[in-house]
């Protein structure tokens, strides 16, 4: 039992030390959570793609349950493209570790809907990190690495 336990630990610490938030060129992530604030209360998932060490592009989609812009049902859903700029080389982040700012722009309904957030993710292996962003579109939950 003691040889299994050591073992499962050396994978574990072994996983968690090749973690990397974000990589630059190429670098890909998908979120899944739940946006608590902005234009109303309920799901999203983002996608972002890196342009390079600074910048990433991507979309997402947000659909709410709850307090959406005036309780309009044609406003449930944000479909919007985003730009972020990450920051985990200009301040010096330890490479598990990403803080974003970011904008995003989309249509709400029959509006036009813009955001702005700034984030953090925190990966605890390889592919699995989570993330929360603050602003005006917001969230919190899971981020996959590709």
């Amino acid at each position: 039992m003691k040889k299994l336990f050591f073992m499962v630990t050396i994978f574990f610490f072994g996983a968690m030390a090749n973690a990397q938030a974000w990589t630059g060129k190429g670098d890909q992530k998908i979120q899944l959570g739940l946006s608590a604030w902005g234009y109303g209360t309920g799901v999203t998932g983002t996608y972002d793609y890196g342009l390079n060490k600074l910048i990433s592009v991507g979309a997402g989609i947000n659909g709410y349950f709850d307090n959406y812009k005036n309780n309009d049902k044609d406003n449930r859903v944000f479909v919007f493209g985003r730009l972020n700029f990450h920051l985990q080389e200009a301040l010096n982040l330890p490479s598990k570790w990403d803080i974003y700012p970011g904008v995003d722009l989309g249509v709400l309904g029959r509006d036009f809907g813009v955001g702005a957030h700034i984030g953090a993710r925190y990966f605890f292996t390889e592919k699995i990190g989570v993330f929360a962003e603050v602003g005006n579109n917001g969230s919190l939950g899971v981020s996959f690495n590709l």
